[in-house]
């Protein structure tokens, strides 16, 4: 019997041991629940201060806002008062001063262009010789120019063709007699005659600005025209440019008009 028997003192020493160890780990493992509320009280009221933090915060920064609003449209209200836009000033209105005089050396002188004379379509036209000045009419689609003559009458001198003929004087009811060699003759088609008309070609000595020039000149009656003397491109060729919006924009010499008044 002593060799079967047990014994319960090992086991009630190990059973005390782990009754102590539980009641030490509920100890420090669980809190308790009266603690638990407290903390769970605490970030609550945390929470509601982070809340109001925030709101505040928002405020503020609409308030900022809104201040640097009106601040700005005050400034922009009070520059726009007081800055006036600047106005240009107004330049009173100046008139060109007339242009200067001309010598006398240099009146008559005829405007050119490239070396060329500018004309309009009407000139004035200083007949040598006779000393008479016309208003001639430039035309560019006549071949060959043009003078007035009346009582045309050919005759021979010295073995050559010669012509008499008159041409009117201006504003006058008079003429003057003209003898010229006969250049050549010319054959004449016009359309308001059935027949080609044969005029004498005769050389001229003439004028017009401070351009002068010996030229051909068919001699035909021209009382029933405008002007007595035409003027074709047998002269505007290589010296004349027309400009045709202008009227007289020659002007003749000085010395020749002069002498003119001198003789009269």
């Amino acid at each position: 019997m002593s060799s079967t028997h047990f014994s319960w003192k090992p086991l009630a020493a190990f059973a005390c041991l782990l009754l102590f160890t539980g009641c030490s780990a509920d100890r420090y493992l669980m809190v308790p629940k009266d603690d638990l509320g407290e903390l769970k009280g605490s970030v609550q009221i945390q929470r509601a201060t982070l809340v109001t933090m925030e709101s505040n915060a928002h405020s503020r920064h609409e308030k900022i806002i809104e201040a640097n609003s009106e601040s700005t449209k005050s400034i922009l209200d009070a520059i726009e008062q007081k800055i006036e836009k600047p106005t240009c000033p107004v330049i009173p209105a100046k008139a060109c001063p007339p242009p200067p005089r001309a010598t006398a050396q240099e009146r008559g002188r005829a405007d050119r262009l490239k070396g060329k004379v500018i004309v309009g379509e009407l000139e004035k036209f200083y007949l040598a010789g006779p000393k008479l000045v016309y208003d001639a009419r430039i035309d560019s689609g006549a071949e060959t120019s043009s003078l007035d003559a009346r009582n045309i009458t050919r005759f021979e001198r010295d073995g050559s063709n010669w012509v008499r003929f008159d041409v009117p004087v201006p504003e006058t009811d008079d003429f003057v007699t003209i003898e010229k060699e006969i250049s050549r003759r010319v054959k004449v088609i016009q359309s308001s005659a059935d027949e080609a008309d044969r005029r004498v070609v005769v050389e001229l000595q003439f004028a017009i600005g401070d351009h002068q020039q010996v030229a051909e000149f068919t001699l035909t009656d021209r009382s029933h025209l405008t002007h007595t003397v035409l003027i074709g491109r047998n002269i505007l060729r290589d010296v004349m440019l027309i400009d045709v919006g202008k009227e007289f924009a020659t002007e003749l010499p000085e010395s020749l008009t002069k002498q003119d008044r001198d003789d009269s």
